[in-house]
This record gives structure tokens, sequence and C-alpha cells, in this order.
């Protein structure tokens, strides 16, 4: 049956859609078919071009009308990419129109009708409903659709359903002898925000045919180019400008829709127009890794930076997250930190500027139970993270469609033929030993990290199940990498500097006016299990009126090797009967989504812990490698290690500088013995609360050499300086005073507001603290500065 002119009001002549409708088994599916020439009233042709309808509530028809050949001229078809069109409409219980799929709701409607091009004629059209998982509708959707929770309760799921549209499509392709169709869509959410993103959340696939789908709304406007522009075009404005009736309050909810679409599909194809498709959108299947050259010209408008990941996510997590979206092939670069470890950030590129915009409404969607925040981001910055130019890094990744597993804590004796025997032969190595790199410093001393290439995802899985298995005397890491990982940690290595950072001017330290006990009495509280992001306010929230019973600067936080929270604080109490009402009342108590512990200790444990030890219900464990009594010869309590300063800031236990206090600092200046200290601050950090500036305390930011030296000097005491303390995490190993002055343009810094901090070897930690005149100041900084790139890395600024 030809379909003419749908839904078209003229004075001289009203056309309806005579449709009737034909229950299905499966609830929330129905037919309306159009197949109704035998039962057209007397007196009328059967011959087309004819339209019919027939309400749901009643068998009586409505009204028969022909169609009049001078409104709707005869539809001369020619080639086209497909025989048959699937016109499809989809509603989520969410944001509708515009917005449609950008608040992850779940799909609750569909509606498609097959449009057999050749033959000019269109199938059954059916509508049936989705029952999602969360049945909540919002207000919106309850306004526009008029659907119910009830009845979506009585609806197949999604998986269900999408068999159900594969085997009806089918079905009507037969009836035209046809065996291939491609989806049309008013506009690319349906597809790419919401069928895509949610059946990947799901876990089950989409069939092929949701991969390749026509835009009507692009195809229209191709057709028209006078029309508006293409986002600003809808299924409305498009009829419109065609001049069909626009009246959805005639139909159900996505009936209109659809009608209309193929409407106006028809029209496009008539030979005022002789519109062709053969240019359909896709979505591709997976993502493609490859290297990206510093060379490459990369649009800013394509790119996004991804904020919030957790840190095990990979490339292949990131993709997922984006799917049906189009990423450029490597087009997702993980940020390092300065210890070479993933900070929880991306930078995402994708094939055009139409899909960067449609990821960034994916702004606060969820990866697992994180919500993820996406930005823009600029070419610079990816080519900075992605970029490479080493001849040997891209002979490596030449190799297409591999899947890259980075290997942590190898041996600096280990070769080739001793990663090899590790994995073994169930997890093959591409290429044999090409499919090693070794990442090493300039001067060629290996990292103890390696990069290795399988051909397929079962290499590379049986690889990860040797995760923390034993090569020589240490454990080894591993866990999945990709193109642009490999790039960014061998540009780290890899970068040295062209004239050595000059040591920050040795500070004393001085004994502080504050110690932490090492009594026996069991005035202290242990909290283990706080969630990593938490903080000292949340400690003290959680503590609720018991923070009135807290000593001064008697909050503890826990730090693991790497300078992260470990999950663990201490707590010094006024008493120990405030202590054990402190246990006794949180312990177990929540904490964001985790429950935490609450054990009442003593100082003396407390302090052991610290410094490294370990509290177990067996006692205490003292620090590695340090015996007990060797442990107890050095009085903790009454000075600071001297090169405490050369870890991260937060490792420190600051002591605010006063001129009294200055005054009565004794003319010597007591230090732990090198060999000692290294041993205390290389298990666990802590850190007081509240934090000071780094120009009023007792940091020591110089290589171990000048430590002896500056144990003999005398030292003028510091005066306070006023103003607020940032600290900068994840620099490059090459960074100076001038790069971070330069960073910090329009900021009122000096060279003296700015404190490079180093590691035990003397060599740049990748941290510095910098003092900021006004508190203002500091958090505008922050607020404008974190997560920039400064000389290829992510730099991270927190407020101290």
């Amino acid at each position: 049956m030809t379909c003419g002119n749908l839904l078209h009001k003229r004075t001289a002549s009203i056309v309806h859609l005579m449709f009737f409708l034909i229950p299905v088994r499966r609830q929330g599916l129905h037919r309306i078919d159009e197949d109704v020439n035998d039962n057209i009233p007397e007196g009328f042709e059967r011959n087309p071009p004819f339209i019919f309808f027939q309400s749901r509530s009643s068998h009586r028809w409505k009204s028969w009308i022909q169609t009049d050949e001078r409104l709707f001229p005869p539809v001369v078809m020619t080639a086209s990419h497909s025989d048959s069109l699937v016109v499809l409409f989809g509603a989520t219980a969410g944001a509708y129109g515009a917005k449609l799929g950008s608040d992850e709701r779940e799909l609750i409607l569909l509606v498609w009708q097959v449009v057999d091009l050749p033959s000019k004629k269109v199938g059954t059209l059916h509508k049936s409903l989705v029952k999602a998982d969360n049945l909540e509708l919002s207000d919106q959707c309850r306004e526009v659709s008029g659907l119910t929770p009830e009845g979506l309760g009585k609806a197949e799921p999604l998986d269900r359903v999408l068999q159900q549209f594969i085997q009806l499509v089918s079905s009507d392709l037969k009836v035209f002898g046809r065996n291939s169709y491609t989806l049309c869509c008013d506009g690319q959410l349906l597809i790419r925000q919401v069928l895509h993103p949610e059946t990947s959340k799901k876990n089950f696939l989409l069939s092929d045919c949701f991969y390749s789908f026509y835009d009507l709304r692009k195809e229209f406007h191709t057709c028209y180019p006078s029309s508006a522009a293409v986002k600003d075009l809808t299924t409305k404005s498009m009829a419109e400008y065609l001049g069909l009736g626009t009246d959805e309050a005639e139909e159900d909810f996505g009936v209109w829709q659809v009608k209309t679409m193929v409407a106006i599909i028809f029209t496009m194809l008539s030979e005022n127009c002789d519109h062709i498709f053969t240019d359909p959108e896709t979505v591709k299947y997976k993502y493609e890794t490859g290297p990206c050259s510093k060379s490459e010209t990369v649009d800013s408008e394509t790119v996004i930076r991804a904020r919030g990941l957790p840190w095990q996510s990979s490339d292949q997590d990131i993709a997922r997250f984006f799917k049906g979206l189009n990423i450029a092939k490597g087009g997702v670069a993980l940020c390092l930190n300065a210890q070479g470890r993933r900070n929880g950030e991306a930078l995402v590129r994708f094939v055009s500027s139409e899909q960067r915009d449609l990821a960034l409404e994916r702004h606060k969607h969820h990866m697992g139970s994180r919500y993820i925040e996406v930005y823009k981001a600029t070419g610079e910055e990816f080519l900075k993270i992605a970029g490479g130019t080493s001849n040997e890094v891209a002979q490596f990744l030449s190799k297409e469609n591999q899947v890259i597993i980075r290997m942590r804590g190898l041996p600096f004796t280990a070769t080739q033929e001793d990663v090899l025997g590790f994995l073994g032969p169930e997890c093959p190595v591409t290429g044999g030993k090409e499919g090693l790199l070794f990442v090493k410093y300039p001067d060629g001393r290996p990292t103890g990290d390696a990069f290795v290439l399988f051909s397929c995802e079962e290499y590379a899985q049986n690889a990860l199940k040797k995760h923390k298995e034993i090569l020589g005397k240490r454990y080894i890491e591993l866990f999945r990498s990709t193109a642009a990982e490999v790039q960014q940690v061998l540009n780290r290595y890899m970068s040295t500097p062209l004239i050595p950072t000059l040591p920050a001017p040795i500070i004393p330290v001085i004994p502080p006016p504050y110690t932490i006990a090492t009594g026996s009495i069991r005035d202290c509280v242990r909290l283990r299990g706080l969630p990593y992001t938490a903080g000292i306010d949340d400690i003290l929230d959680f503590m609720g009126d018991a923070t009135a019973d807290i000593k001064p600067h008697g909050v503890h936080m826990v730090l693991n090797q790497q300078g992260r929270p470990s999950g663990d604080a201490f707590i010094q109490m006024k008493s120990a009967d405030k202590a054990f009402i402190v246990a006794q009342k949180c312990h177990k108590k929540m904490m964001k989504d985790r429950y935490v512990e609450v054990f009442q200790c003593s100082g003396e444990e407390m302090n052991f812990v610290l410094m490294g030890g370990t509290l177990n219900r067996s006692g205490l464990s003292p620090p590695p490698c340090l015996s007990p009594p060797a442990y107890a010869a050095f009085q903790t309590a009454a000075v600071i290690p001297a090169e405490a300063a050369l870890y991260q800031p937060q490792a420190l236990l600051p002591t605010a500088r006063t001129p009294q206090a200055s005054a009565a600092a004794p003319p010597a200046v007591t230090y732990y013995p090198a060999q000692a200290a290294q041993l205390y601050m290389n298990y666990t950090a802590y850190y007081p609360s509240p934090p000071v500036s780094p120009t009023t305390v007792g940091y020591i930011a110089a290589p171990p050499g000048a430590v002896a030296a500056a144990a003999t000097a005398t030292h003028t005491p510091l005066l306070p300086q006023p103003g607020a303390l940032v600290r900068m995490q994840g620099l490059p190993y090459n960074t100076g005073m001038k790069e971070i002055l330069s960073f910090f343009q329009g900021y009122q810094l000096h060279a003296d507001s700015i404190l490079m901090l180093y590691n035990f070897s003397g060599q740049p930690s990748g941290d510095a603290l910098v003092t900021f005149p006004s508190l203002d100041l500091a958090k505008k900084a922050v607020a404008e500065k974190n997560g920039q790139l400064l000389g290829g890395c992510c730099v991270e600024l927190f407020l101290v």
C-alpha cells in the first residue's frame, strides 16, 4: 500500500492515517497494522494512495478520505544505500528532547515502523513499553508521555524488547521481500546516548543494526539547506517547514513522532527533492589503540578531560564509559602523577566536535558507583600527555590491536628472558623479546617498570592472573595499560633537566612546642577503615561532641609510602576516660559509605605506628629493618627527623616558628642519624592538624649531603610570614623555580615563596610548597590551576 503525506491537514482536503491495533501476547507491545484493504467501506477505491486509521478503543472506522494527488505528488524512487529504513523513536524515564540521555535514566518506550523504499510502502507500526529497573518517572516524562509506573511494571525488560524488535522487523521485511535495512532516528541521542550506554551497563550486546543509522535531521538539512541548523531541528520543526500537520494531541506518545518522521521521509523522496540516503552514521564497535606523535595536530574541540576515574581503570574501561561515541584511534590518555601512578584523570580525544559535545553531556555519569566529571580540554594538553617522539616507543606501539600490560616492581637485574619466563607459555608475548619494553632512566639504569604486548584478550587475562607473584625476591604488579601511558611514562623518566635545580636554603629543625606522647596511658584512639577521601573536617564531624576533648594538634592522619591516606588516623584525647568513651560510642559508626573501627590505645602504641610499626591484636611490631632496642634508643618525641622534609609535605610534623619559640630554642640543633631517619620515614608518614606554612616550619629541603653540614651550623631564626600554603604534586622532575613562577604568573609570587622538595637520594620528589600572599589568592590559584599541565605533567594543587 502506498503511503502518501501523513497527518496532512488542509482546508480543501483532510487526510487521516488509518490503522488498527492488534494486541500481541507480550504485555506492553502493540501492532498497528495498515493492511486493511479488505475492510474498506463500499464506495471507496481499493487502489492507493489511501491512508487509514482505526482507534484502539473502537472497531468502528472513524473516517475515510481519499488522498488528493495535487497535494501529494507521486513518489519517484531512486537507488539508495539500503532497501528499507526502520524509523525508530524512544523515550526514557527522565529528560526528553535535547537532554535525552543526559541524566542516565533508562529507556521506557520504543516505537518503530519499516519503510520499504523501492515499493514506497510502510509496514506495521509497533509500540512497545520497556520495564526499567527504576520505575520512578520524572515530572517531564509523566507530562509528555502519559505513562505510569504501574503500566511500565507489566512490560518486558529491555533485552526482551530488543529481541522482539529484531524478530518483528525481520517479519515485516519478509512481507516486502527485503533482507536489509538501516535505522533512521530523529537525531543522535537515542542511539548514542541511550541505547549503547544502557546496554553496556547491563552487559548485553546490541545487534549489528544499532551500529549504523541515519540521522533524519542531517539528511533533512542536506535536502533543504535553507532550513534551520541541524542542532536546532526537531521532528515538529521539520514537519512545519514542509507544511505537514503537527497536532500531537491526536496520537499516542511516540506514534505521532514515528508517523511524522515517515511523512518527512516520503516528502524528501519525492521528485521535488529526490533525496538519496547514502551516508549513514556509524558507531564504533570497539576502541582502537595506537600511538600518537607530538607532531600531530589535535583539534581542541575534540578533547575532554575525565576526572574521578578509579585508579585501576584502563583505556577500555574509559571507552566503555563513553560507549556509543566514537573515540579517535589511540584517543585515551591516562594521566600519571609524579610517582608514575594514575591520578584518576584521563584526556580523551573524539573523532569530531559533535562527538565531544555529546561526551560533555555525560558529566557526572557513573562508572560503577563513582561519578565521573567531564570537562573540556585542549589539543595541546592531549599531546603533552599522549604524544611521543621516541623511535623505540613508536616501534613498540606500531603493532596494532595489541593488549598492553604494564609490569611494575621488577628487580633491577631482571632480563628479557626473566620476564618471558615469569609470564610463561600460557601468555605468550607478541614477537617474543620485541614485545617487551623496559623503562629506564636517561643514564640507562632500570626503573623496575616494563610494558608487554599480547595479541589477544585471553593472553592478557592469563598475565593479569600473575599479579603479585614473585620474580627473584620481589612481587610483581601487573595491570592494564595504554599506548598513551607508555608514551607518558617514557617521557617522564627520560626527561632530564639541562641545568640541575639548585637546592633550597637549609632551614633548621627546632624542638617542637608540642609532642607526640610516648607514655603507656591509654588516652589515644585509633581510627581504622577511613574513606581515602576523608579529611580532618570529616574526622571532626565523625567525632561529634567528642571533638571538644581532643588535645590541640591531636589529629594525626597516617599516610602510606606514596604520601596518600592509608585509611588510618590517630587522635590524642585529653584523658584515658575520654578515649574510652569515644571508642565505645564511635566504633563501627558510618563515615560516608564506610564503617570505621575505633580502638583505644596509648601514646606509645600510636607513636610506634606513626613511625612505621604495626599495631595488632598480638601487640606491637617495630618498623621494618629496625630492632626494638635500636628503635627505642631514639627519643622520637623530642625532635623531628632531619630528612623528613625530603618526603611528602604531609609526612612532616611541622613546627610553627614564632619569635618566642625561636628565642627559646637551644643553639645546637639535634638530628637523627641519616640511616635511622630513612628507616623511619620510608614506611609510614604522618602529619598533624592544622598544617602551617613552609617558611614558618622546620622543613629541610636539601639533598642528604647537606644534612651533616647543617648539624654543625648555626641558623638565624625566621620570622613567620603571613599568607596561605599550597602543595603542588605531580611536577616533572626537571621543574625549577622559573617554571613554577611562570605557571603561577599573575599571582604575586617570588622565588622565596617556593620550596622544592627532594627524596632521600637527593633527587626532586615532584612536589613543591608555595606560599601565597593571601588565602584568597591561594584559593583562586587552586580553583584555576588545579589539573593543568606543567612540562607535560598534570599538576595537582591542594590547600594545606
